[in-house]
């Protein structure tokens, strides 16, 4: 990682996640305790910042009522938006930015994606 404040590396690969204790909901499993990315394993020390993104989009927009569509995008729909988690990690106090995607993977695995996005600088 470059040492430039404020710079973040986009990554976009899979990660597994772990949990204290199994999330109540498949489809909004909250922060994970700590998550495993290419065979490193890293504990979430802060939660940093969460938000959600529950926007349809493509074919997934125009297959819903406009008035059922806005309350989708205010709560989401099964299998459709991403919860986004920025996180400091114990390890040397790394922060990566992840998400859950909610989105199926075929329809035999309903469960929804972790991803890593991006490392992001620890000073910015």
């Amino acid at each position: 990682m470059s040492s430039s404040a404020g710079e973040a590396h986009f990554i976009g690969e899979p990660i597994e996640a772990e949990f204290d204790q199994d999330p109540l909901l498949s489809k909004k499993p909250g922060c994970p305790a700590a998550f495993t990315w290419r065979g490193e394993r890293f504990e979430v020390a802060v939660l940093l910042e969460e938000w959600h993104d529950y926007e349809r989009r493509g074919r997934f927009a125009e297959n819903m009522q406009e008035a059922h569509a806005q309350a989708a995008k205010r709560r989401g729909s099964w299998g459709v938006g991403r919860d986004f988690f920025r996180v400091r990690t114990s390890s040397a106090g790394r922060v990566f930015l992840i998400y859950f995607d909610r989105a199926p993977k075929e329809a035999g695995d309903r469960r929804g994606r972790w991803f890593v996005r991006e490392e992001q600088d620890p000073k910015a």
